[in-house]
C-alpha cells in the first residue's frame, strides 16, 4: 500500500479499500432531529467530510458549495450521493446552521470528538502562535459495504465539490 492510500495521522489505519470505522450519531437534518449510523448506512454510499465549527467563513462556504451542488453529486450510473458533514457542534449549532444556510444534507455532531479521532482528523493545530486540538478539514468517500473508496485532508472550502465530483468516479 503506498503512502497516498493510507490516511495518515488515524489510530486505526485506514486506508482505501479497507473498512471506516462504525458511527452512531445525533445530528439535523433538513427536516430536524436524527440519528445516523454507519450500520444504517450500509447499501448507499456516503460523503462524510469533516470540518472545524458551524457558522464560520470556511464551513459555509464549504456547506454551501456543496448544498448548490449536491444534485449534481451523482453515484454513477445511479443516485445522487448522501452527504454527511460532522463537527464537535452541539445539535443546536448545527440547527440554527442547517436554517441559516438552508442546507439540504444532514450534520451530525461529535462532541467528544471520537470519530473524528477514529478518521485521525482531530489534530494539533497552529494559529497566531497559538496550538490547540481541533478538526482538520477532511473529506471520506465511503461505498455502499463501509469501505474507504477515497480521501482527501486539508481540504479547501473552495474546491471541495470538485474533488468529490472526481472521487465519485471511482465508485
Amino acid at each position: 500500500m503506498t503512502q497516498a492510500e493510507k490516511v495518515s495521522g488515524s489510530g486505526e489505519g485506514l486506508a482505501v479499500g479497507g473498512p471506516v470505522p462504525d458511527f452512531d450519531l445525533a445530528g439535523m437534518g433538513p427536516t430536524g432531529e436524527e440519528r445516523v449510523s454507519s450500520h444504517a448506512l450500509r447499501g448507499q454510499p456516503y460523503l462524510l467530510y469533516f470540518y472545524p465549527r458551524a457558522s464560520t467563513p470556511g464551513c459555509t462556504t464549504q456547506a454551501c458549495d456543496l448544498r448548490d451542488h449536491l444534485a449534481e453529486l451523482r453515484i454513477p450510473g445511479g443516485d445522487g450521493l448522501r452527504v454527511l458533514g460532522v463537527s464537535p457542534d452541539g445539535v443546536g449549532a448545527l440547527e440554527k446552521f442547517i436554517l441559516k444556510q438552508a442546507l439540504s444534507f444532514t450534520l451530525l455532531s461529535d462532541p467528544d470528538h471520537a470519530l473524528a479521532e477514529a478518521y485521525g482528523v482531530w489534530v494539533k493545530k497552529k494559529l497566531y502562535g497559538r496550538e490547540f486540538m481541533g478538526i482538520e478539514r477532511s473529506s471520506f468517500l465511503v461505498d455502499a459495504e463501509g469501505r474507504l473508496v477515497a480521501f482527501k485532508r486539508k481540504v479547501s472550502p473552495a474546491r471541495h465539490v470538485a474533488w468529490v465530483q472526481e472521487a465519485l468516479s471511482r465508485l
